[in-house]
């Protein structure tokens, strides 16, 4: 390795001297990751499978959107599913007529 004098270089030197290194570190990094794919992939083909595979991640499943279940007596554009907590006008609308069956929509 160069040996170098840090202190003799000016600030434009310094900074090329720096994004050298930067880059120098980041090539070692990908060549190692690489290195290390390549050895997995090996290990996998081996077992019979293959990496990607084994890696892969659980499909996520989202639920549909929910369809409205009730619908607000006053202000029709006001829904809920019956998914989730409950709607504060749901609830309010609970307190005072007592039963969700009339807040269904038909």
């Amino acid at each position: 390795m160069a040996d170098f004098d840090l202190e003799a270089l000016s600030i434009k030197e310094l900074k090329q001297v720096q994004k050298a290194v930067a880059k120098a570190i980041s090539s070692y990094e990908d060549r190692q990751r690489a290195e290390a794919r390549s050895k997995l992939e090996a290990v996998a083909r081996q077992l019979g499978n293959t990496l990607a595979l084994l890696i892969s991640s659980e499909v996520k499943v989202t639920r549909a959107p929910a369809t409205a279940k009730y619908r607000h007596p006053e202000n029709p554009a006001l829904t809920w599913s019956g998914r989730g907590r409950k709607s504060h006008w749901f609830v309010d609308a609970l307190s005072r007529s007592g039963s969700a069956n009339d807040l269904e929509i038909a």
